[in-house]
């Protein structure tokens, strides 16, 4: 069964939004000014993400939102994205973690390949013809990746 790039699209928006309340929280932990401003574009990064898929979004035709998904891999992937890209919530265990830059970095490149695994999965679902939209989310994705690797091998 084939899904529409809405869903996805659906499913990129709320991962944006969770992505720019976590590296906003992540910011407000950070006590280096200069990676507290680099946690808070991040955050920027996010938002604007998010307003281009919501752009996206609203050029397709015909858009319906579905709740219902009888997929069994489609539910897992909706899991995937609850609980390990950008969860909406944040443990208290690793908020305590995340006051070690290091350790604030490497979770946050972890939930970034999240994304990245999470599109790429997706992508097998989709109609050949609207697999470039998804790369494209990836391509954003990896952007960010390459920022924290980059300012991970500056704070090791």
């Amino acid at each position: 069964m084939n899904y529409d790039i809405s869903e996805v699209y659906q499913f990129a928006i709320g991962i944006e939004n969770n992505g720019e309340m976590f590296y906003k929280r992540l910011a407000k932990e950070i006590e280096n000014e200069d990676i507290r401003n680099f946690f808070n574009n991040l955050a920027n990064d996010e938002m604007s993400h998010k307003k281009t898929f919501e752009s996206m979004l609203s050029k397709i035709k015909e858009y319906k939102s579905s709740n219902i998904y009888p997929d069994e891999y489609f539910a897992y992937l909706r899991a995937y994205v609850k609980d390990r890209v950008f969860p909406s919530e944040i443990s208290k265990e690793t908020l305590k973690e995340v006051k070690n830059l290091i350790f604030a970095v490497n979770y946050s490149i972890d939930l970034e390949l999240g994304s990245i695994f999470y599109y790429t999965e997706i992508k097998s679902l989709l109609p050949t013809d609207q697999k470039g939209f998804v790369d494209d989310i990836i391509s954003e994705e990896r952007k960010h990746f390459s920022k924290l690797f980059n300012l991970l091998k500056t704070l090791e």
